[in-house]
């Protein structure tokens, strides 16, 4: 059987750790290796009072209003990895283990949760009040990854904005939070939240002082009092990765650039860029976040796994920017083995035209190298003519409304290149 997926690496990066006056998030994430990652937009939409939203395996109460999203999301499930909303909001998460015990039985999906708090928060604080919200009230739970083998985690997330980013690390239906207002920050499957806390359950201390895990005396530090005492070893090799991710992040502190997320996101050897028995990274994300609110937001996903044979493609929030079908996976309604019960008893073929063509070009790379370099570098010539433009935008050179449909227009050719 394949590794369990436990791994992935979240950044941030606020001024003055960022080069110009933005904030840069990015996320790897690392999934079982032939796992599809689709990359969906979806419009912002008003719902009839009294509406049910089905999430991956529970209905909960539609709200009567949501947010423009796009999410880079495994193909199989509702819920989303990582993506951004049309009010400048970032979630990526990260799966965790805890002394609080992984409860059976289905509930929302970590996933679940990073979509809806883009649908639902207008801003990075919103957005935790609307996750922390629902997993009191419904808690986190479920399978994790497309087979009938259980695996389960809880979640912590970094939720990002024009202004700040929030750390949230959760156990069960308990969780914590903090601020983040300046420097740079990463998260990788542990708990780093000490006793600098700006935001708790309101049961949190009581619950660990029952369970004989703080003394109720002195600083209550979460990462002590809830890690787990034999921690799975995926859980341990993710030190090495946040170590190495927070060495990246301050070598570049004070010049951090969508470039320079991109060039974390692609670290080979300091495992950010994930390739390792059953699974890797199966897609990334960069957001430059302006501070002044008259520039748009600019959103990078690769749509394909391996970063550092990929590129990222720029996606603008706008009113008539055509939906990229070539990059949404196949739909199979009530006969998805997801859905059909009991689920997961087979599998069906959920590529998306990108993700076929890109793993013909990997094979060409492995079998014929020069061919392959070739190809890539005309890519990643494609990938920095991009990014020469967002930056003139950015300046105010170009207008951001010619802009609108970069992401198709990348998509495509990238597609074409393959051909």
């Amino acid at each position: 059987m394949a590794e369990a997926p436990m791994s992935c690496d979240c950044f941030v990066s606020l001024p003055p750790g960022s080069r110009d006056d933005h904030v840069i998030f990015g996320k790897n994430s690392d999934r079982p290796r032939d796992e599809v990652q689709e990359v969906a937009s979806y419009p912002a939409a008003s719902h009839p009072p009294g509406s049910m939203l089905e999430c991956t395996y529970i209905q909960i109460p539609q709200v009567e209003q949501t947010h423009a999203v796009i999410l880079s999301k495994p193909a199989w499930m509702w819920g989303a990895e990582m993506g951004a909303n049309d009010q400048g909001v970032c979630i990526g998460n990260e799966a965790v283990w805890t002394r609080e015990q992984v409860v059976p039985g289905e509930a929302l999906l970590g996933m679940d949760l990073v979509r809806l708090g883009l649908e639902r928060g207008d801003s990075a604080w919103a957005a935790l009040t609307v996750i922390t919200g629902l997993l009191e009230q419904y808690g986190q739970g479920g399978q994790c990854r497309e087979d009938p083998e259980p695996f389960s985690y809880h979640n912590t997330f970094l939720l990002v904005d024009r202004n700040e980013a929030w750390v949230l690390e959760t156990a069960g239906r308990l969780w914590v939070a903090q601020k983040v207002t300046e420097g740079v920050k990463n998260i990788s499957n542990q708990l780093t939240i000490g006793a600098d806390i700006a935001a708790e359950h309101p049961e949190l201390r009581s619950v660990a002082q029952a369970q004989g895990w703080w003394d109720g005396e002195g600083e209550f530090n979460f990462s002590q009092v809830f890690s787990p005492e034999n921690p799975p070893a995926r859980m341990e090799l993710a030190k090495r990765r946040y170590k190495g991710g927070t060495e990246l992040l301050q070598q570049h502190d004070g010049s951090v650039t969508a470039e320079v997320m991109m060039s974390i996101l692609r670290d080979k050897p300091s495992g950010i860029c994930m390739d390792s028995g059953g699974f890797c990274t199966t897609g990334s994300m960069v957001s430059v976040l302006p501070k002044d609110t008259s520039l748009p937001c600019i959103h990078f996903f690769t749509a394909t796994p391996d970063p550092s044979r990929s590129i990222f493609k720029p996606f603008i929030f706008s009113e008539c920017s055509t939906r990229v079908l070539r990059v949404v996976s196949p739909q199979f309604g009530p006969d998805d083995p997801v859905r059909k019960q009991p689920r997961f008893q087979s599998q069906v073929d959920r590529r998306h035209d990108l993700y076929k063509a890109h793993q013909v070009a990997l094979n060409t790379m492995e079998t014929n190298p020069d061919e392959g370099l070739a190809v890539y570098e005309i890519l990643r010539d494609l990938e920095s003519q991009c990014l020469t433009e967002i930056s003139a935008m950015l300046s105010g050179e170009i207008p951001g409304d010619e802009l609108g449909d970069l992401f198709f227009d990348c998509v495509d050719t990238e597609i074409k290149f393959y051909q």
